[in-house]
């Protein structure tokens, strides 16, 4: 009796020989053509290799054939389908073949999905957007251009490299610096992300968390989430934020009370000037720039002592905006940094931008299911931003800023020492 061989009905493809017949009516269909032919010519040469030529017999075959199929894989113009031969182990399982697996691991389509959704490209209009106006390729049912299908291709990726992102090991990057501000999303949820820059200038998304408010448990929540991933709370680093009271509660909670904060001179004169008459906006401003770009820290602290002072009759609310949080305006006087590297760190430029950029990835967002879907949104905004950062203009000076938060911690662990041992005197 003769074993039953599992003969194909599906025809098969298009060759690379058959496809030099459409590159007169359509370059797009002869590309795609030879593409699939070329495809197809591997998988039938993986599956020689792993069972043989047809009917043939020997000891090093894996498996014998079991027909063929037609598979799908993804491009950027959408899902084809391709003949795909198929190879049964002698233990009954299916064997893979490797240029398969190579295809299907591509993913063409789902990253081509979430670049054109990161550059504000709706799922609605993917179709039109992956495939040329005046092309004649047919759009078929099941390509995996439909608004779903992306939507659903972007949550799959978008959760994957979140979760991959979120999970980073941070013990090997030499952060010096750490901003970290907030964002709102819809009415009721704010996302607190963080950005690092390490000793060469390079700056690099650090985390994300979200909460009802900007306060000071969600920013514990995203620096308990840093420290996990290896940042040493025992470093010195330089902290800069936008003047929320919650994000210095966090920062001195657990990193010291002497943590260097830098309080955003961006936000802080923005705030002052909005609340003055137009009048005195200019001599305000341009004494606020004097006092912040002297060397002499104390010298500084003076002179916005006496801008205040001068104010209170006319405006006591900002005098007294002025003087709160002075100390931390002028922590990068206090470090001794040199003019350009103070004029860097002196505002959370930085992630603002980063920021900006997460707005408009997710501009086309009408409306926020939940905070899973904010997170992978704003992550993925993050991502995004990331390839277009350039090194910090005074990235040659970061040296001295090392030195700079070296020798504040070593002069502020010693100090208890000295008042410990004073007390017991």
């Amino acid at each position: 009796m003769t074993n039953a061989i599992t003969v194909s009905s599906i025809a098969r493809g298009p060759s690379v020989e058959a496809a030099w017949q459409d590159v007169d009516s359509s370059f797009e269909r002869f590309c795609l053509t030879a593409g699939i032919g070329a495809l197809e010519q591997m998988l039938c040469e993986d599956a020689r290799r792993l069972a043989g030529p047809h009917h043939s017999r020997g000891a090093r075959r894996v498996g014998h054939r079991w027909g063929a199929t037609r598979g799908k894989i993804g491009f950027h113009g959408g899902k084809v389908a391709v003949h795909r031969p198929r190879v049964r182990g002698y233990d009954g399982h299916e064997v893979p073949l490797p240029a398969w697996q190579a295809a299907q691991a591509e993913d063409w389509l789902g990253r081509w999905a979430m670049n054109l959704m990161l550059i504000n490209v709706s799922t609605r209009k993917l179709e039109r957007a992956v495939r040329l106006p005046e092309g004649d390729l047919p759009v078929v049912s099941g390509d995996g251009t439909s608004k779903s299908a992306a939507s659903r291709r972007f949550v799959a990726l978008s959760a994957e490299r979140m979760a991959e992102w979120m999970a980073a090991d941070l013990s090997r990057l030499d952060l010096l610096v750490i901003q970290i501000d907030g964002l709102h999303i819809g009415h009721e949820l704010v996302l607190v992300g963080a950005l690092g820059i390490d000793g060469a200038g390079n700056k690099h998304p650090l985390g994300l968390v979200e909460g009802a408010t900007e306060n000071a448990a969600v920013v514990q929540a995203l620096i308990d989430n840093l420290i996990d991933r290896g940042l040493d709370p025992k470093v010195c680093r330089l902290f800069i934020v936008d003047g929320a009271k919650a994000l210095t509660k966090a920062i001195r909670a657990t990193f010291g009370r002497h943590t260097p904060i830098q309080r955003c001179q961006v936000h802080k004169a923005r705030n002052v000037i909005e609340r003055l008459p137009k009048p005195l906006h200019a001599p305000v401003r341009k004494a606020l720039r004097q006092a912040w770009e002297l060397d002499d820290a104390d010298k500084a602290e003076r002179l916005l002592r006496n801008l205040a002072r001068r104010l209170e009759p006319e405006a006591r609310g900002v005098a007294a905006s002025i003087l709160e949080g002075l100390d931390e305006m002028l922590t990068v006087n206090r470090l001794g940094l040199p003019s350009q590297l103070r004029r860097a760190l002196a505002c959370t430029n930085g992630i603002e931008n980063m920021m900006g950029t997460v707005r408009r990835v997710c501009r086309n967002v009408k409306r926020w299911r939940n905070a899973d879907m904010a997170l992978r949104w704003t992550a993925a905004g993050m991502m995004e931003a990331a390839k277009g950062f350039r090194r910090l203009k005074a990235h040659k000076q970061l040296p001295i800023l090392k030195a700079a938060l070296a020798g504040h911690q070593a002069k502020h662990a010693t100090k208890p020492k000295l008042e410990n041992d004073q007390k017991a005197a």
